[in-house]
């Protein structure tokens, strides 16, 4: 039987009713439950302070004083398999970097621009390239893998995105997808480390810069990933055959060894027809050496990435033990290619863990033309989605290809929400150039800083604030 209140007075007073009662219960019930929680509480406490440091649960904290919870998950996950592991979202490692550099704007000397000033934010690259690639911000978006790393849902909501930012998007080292290509405005194709990084005619002449990828920041040197983790249409699209594993190779394909990087360039110059050709690098001890053979083979932009950035799946041996910090490792190629007298000729672009404004905004004072970002825009896309998949699983599952959740991205929300990010951090951008006094990317120099420490200053070259 189903009954239906439909008096206002009466559905008061039903509720008032289960109000009462429910105050009742609390009143009757709270004296027990006071009773039981303490007893179990006091328990606890009494076992926590009388057993012996080999039996007791908290000897934990003198093991935390000594190593992380990072180490002793990883342990954990050694212990169970064996096997190399491998991190989903790059370094937990923190480097001295861009925190101890100010800006220092002339208040007497030089005004600040009124607000209505336009800002001239646009980055050509490759300026001696017969097609340079121009861009609209001196933001990009970093190499991303389809398939060895995202969903083709994520990739071409980071596509969309770039085209409405006018900025660029990598495809990253993974197979071509077209549909990434067909979504973005500005497209970069990485000529990578796998069986199918040579690229066809197709996909290079759909591109509009090439970025060799000879390392990145957590990562260089030959890689494996299993078939399970990359069955389906990336395995298909990558020329692979079911349960074949995708293995790298130390270089692209055609070079085995240093001698065959002319014959490689001569070949990848033709079919390039006039874009530009980057050279991607991890930053290491040896930059100066590797950026000595990038110039000699006539690059026209080298990518550096720092230390800080991340890798889809490499091994915490490389994430936490290569590489050099994004801030020197911009600082030594910069005076490179200066003392080189090809600064003019060849583009710096920088990557490796820059996350807001002010980094970016100081990696360009001292000598970058752009910076790429990889984990902004990757946690934006499940900006408003993550409902879909926590507390369950993380919110990482709702973009990473091999996870069942990848198809509950909302594309058109995700790209929204990259814009959103991007385009705030410009804007926050522009209004340090105008504090500056400065309508004008090229107008930025190292002089408009300052360094809070000797360390930071003696890197940077910046003066010291004392």
């Amino acid at each position: 039987m189903q009954i239906t209140i439909t008096n206002p007075l009466w559905l008061l007073l039903v509720l008032v009713f289960l109000a009462m009662l429910l105050v009742l219960l609390l009143v009757v019930t709270k004296p027990i439950l006071r009773y039981v929680v303490g007893k179990q509480v006091s328990n606890v406490v009494e076992r926590l302070t009388s057993d012996k440091y080999t039996q007791n649960l908290l000897e934990l904290l003198p093991a935390g004083k000594r190593i992380s919870a990072l180490n002793i998950l990883e342990i954990g996950l050694r212990a169970q398999s064996g096997q190399v592991i491998t991190r989903p979202m790059g370094p937990p490692r923190h480097f001295a970097g861009y925190e101890n550099l100010m800006f220092v704007p002339p208040q007497m000397t030089r005004l600040s621009l009124p607000q209505s000033t336009q800002v001239d934010m646009q980055v050509t690259l490759g300026p001696k390239a017969s097609k340079p690639l121009v861009i609209g911000i001196p933001i990009m978006i970093s190499a991303m893998a389809y398939g060895i790393a995202l969903s083709e849902e994520a990739k071409r909501a980071l596509a969309r995105a770039s085209k409405s930012l006018q900025t660029a998007t990598c495809s990253g080292e993974g197979p071509f997808l077209p549909e990434e290509r067909q979504e973005a405005g500005k497209y970069v194709l990485q000529i990578s480390r796998w069986a199918w990084g040579a690229r066809n005619h197709g996909q290079i002449s759909s591109a509009d810069m090439l970025e060799v990828q000879m390392g990145q920041g957590a990562d260089t040197g030959a890689a494996k990933v299993e078939a399970a983790e990359f069955k389906g249409r990336a395995q298909v699209l990558a020329g692979l055959a079911p349960g074949q594993p995708a293995i790298s190779f130390p270089a692209p394909p055609g070079i085995q060894n240093s001698g065959d990087w002319p014959n490689f360039m001569k070949d990848l110059r033709q079919k390039a027809n006039g874009i530009p050709i980057a050279l991607k690098l991890m930053a290491t001890g040896r930059v100066e050496e590797d950026l000595a053979a990038a110039v000699d083979l006539g690059f026209d932009a080298v990518v550096i990435d720092g230390a800080q950035g991340g890798s889809h799946a490499s091994t915490a041996i490389k994430q936490d033990d290569f590489g050099l910090p994004s801030l020197n490792a911009l600082v030594r190629t910069e005076r490179f290619l200066r003392s080189r007298g090809v600064r003019d000729r060849i583009s710096l672009i920088v990557t490796g863990g820059y996350f807001t404004p002010g980094e970016c905004l100081k990696a360009l004072a001292l000598g970058a033309d752009a910076v790429y970002l990889a984990t902004v825009p990757l946690f934006s896309l499940t900006h408003g989605q993550l409902g879909k998949v926590i507390p369950w699983e993380p919110p990482t599952t709702l973009v990473f290809y091999d996870s069942p959740d990848k198809t509950k991205l909302d594309i058109n929300r995700s790209a929204t929400s990259v814009v959103n990010t991007i385009t705030s951090m410009v804007l926050e951008m522009e209004e340090g150039m105008r504090a500056l006094g400065k309508a004008s990317l090229k107008e930025l120099s190292p002089d408009d800083l300052v360094a809070l420490d000797s360390f930071t200053s003696e890197v940077t070259g910046v003066k010291r604030v004392y």
